[in-house]
C-alpha cells in the first residue's frame, strides 16, 4: 500500500503539521501541536498511519541565511532521525512560506482570535511546504 508524506513546520512553541493522502496527491493541514508534545504526537500518529517521508521546513531569512531558529529545527531533525531511522527526512527552504500563509489567511478574511489565527497559520505553512514538495516531485 501507499504511505503518506508528512510536512512539519517546526516552531519553538507550536508546530504545524500537514499530510498527504496515501496516494500522495493532495496536501492537507492536519493540526498544530504544542512543540513540547510533538514527539508524543508523532508516535501516536505513526501508530495509526503509515508515513514514508518527513518534509521539514527549514527557516531561512529572505537572503537564504540561517535564522536563530534553524538550530532548533536541526536538533528536532536529529531527534527524529534517531527515533525513526527508516523514515527519510527531506529539508525544504521555507523562507516565503509563513508570509504566503499570512497572505492566504488575510485574503480569506480570517477574523479569529490571535491564538487561533497563529495555529491556523502554522498548519497552513506546513501545508504550503508540503504542496511545494509535491510540485518539485512532478
Amino acid at each position: 500500500g501507499m504511505a503518506r508524506v508528512m510536512a512539519v513546520d517546526y516552531g519553538l512553541k507550536r508546530t504545524g503539521i500537514a499530510v498527504t493522502d496515501p496516494m500522495q496527491i493532495i496536501a492537507s493541514a492536519l493540526t498544530t501541536v504544542e512543540t513540547d508534545h510533538l514527539m508524543e504526537f508523532l508516535e501516536e500518529y505513526f501508530g495509526k498511519e503509515e508515513v514514508e517521508r518527513l518534509v521539514l521546513g527549514m527557516p531561512t531569512d529572505i537572503f537564504g541565511a540561517e535564522t536563530h531558529s534553524t538550530k532548533h529545527v536541526l536538533k528536532f531533525e536529529e531527534l527524529f532521525r534517531a527515533k525513526y531511522p527508516k523514515i527519510p527526512v527531506v529539508k525544504i527552504d521555507e523562507r516565503f512560506t509563513s508570509k504566503l500563509a499570512m497572505d492566504a489567511m488575510h485574503s480569506a478574511g480570517a477574523k479569529k482570535s490571535q491564538r487561533r489565527q497563529k495555529e491556523n497559520i502554522d498548519k497552513l505553512s506546513a501545508t504550503i511546504i508540503l504542496q511545494d514538495y509535491l510540485q518539485q516531485l512532478n
